[in-house]
């Protein structure tokens, strides 16, 4: 008969414990990554939450980090995106080179999903500008007779935002100050893309 001490029990319960908060944040970031692309969802603790009511966890179930949500949807796209998935993320890239060349004197990248590839068609568009002075492109903009909508920042560290809507994608502007975006945080895996990575993504 094995003994154990009360410390190896109550290791091996939170290990458990460990073992099952990981399955369920996979859970949570599946179901969440299915509900963003097959419903739209663009509030992402919103598919969060109502992921885990799905699956009937408690209230204190950890959550997936958005890294883990951006994951689980490049694998659904894998599974079931297909040749509608492709379609869609090369229309969103041909307008975001578009829209690089029309603002090129900002030094433009694509960023989040549609650069990564696990945008939905529900995602916008993100380019990163670096500017001065964010009037000037908005003062650009206006005078091209362009509609944009100006938006809250994300954060302290987003600048200012711009919201412009085409019939083929919503592209959203995040213009920075040059020290904004050289002490930007971000992830090492995050793409940056500037206009000629954009054009031969779409030429491979």
């Amino acid at each position: 008969m094995v003994h154990r001490s009360r410390g190896q029990v109550a290791e091996r319960a939170r290990g458990r414990a460990d073992a099952r908060s990981r399955e369920d944040r996979v859970r949570i970031a599946q179901t969440a990554a299915r509900l963003i692309a097959e419903h739209g969802l663009t509030d992402w603790s919103l598919a969060k939450r109502k992921a885990a009511r799905q699956l009937m966890l408690a209230e204190a179930t950890a959550f997936p980090s958005d890294a883990e949500i951006e994951e689980a949807l490049a694998a659904h796209h894998a599974l079931f995106g297909g040749e509608a998935h492709a379609a869609s993320l090369r229309l969103q890239r041909t307008e975001a080179l578009a829209w690089m060349k029309r603002l090129a004197a900002w030094a433009p990248l694509l960023v989040g999903g549609v650069a990564a590839g696990w945008a939905t068609g529900y995602s916008d568009v993100r380019l990163e500008l670096v500017a001065d002075d964010a009037k000037a492109v908005e003062i650009a903009l206006a005078n091209a007779g362009v509609r944009y909508a100006a938006l809250p920042p994300r954060d302290a560290d987003t600048g200012a935002q711009l919201l412009i809507e085409t019939p083929r994608a919503s592209i959203r502007l995040a213009i920075l100050t040059p020290q904004q975006r050289r002490n930007r945080r971000r992830r090492d895996d995050e793409p940056r893309f500037p206009a000629d990575a954009v054009a031969a993504l779409l030429e491979a």
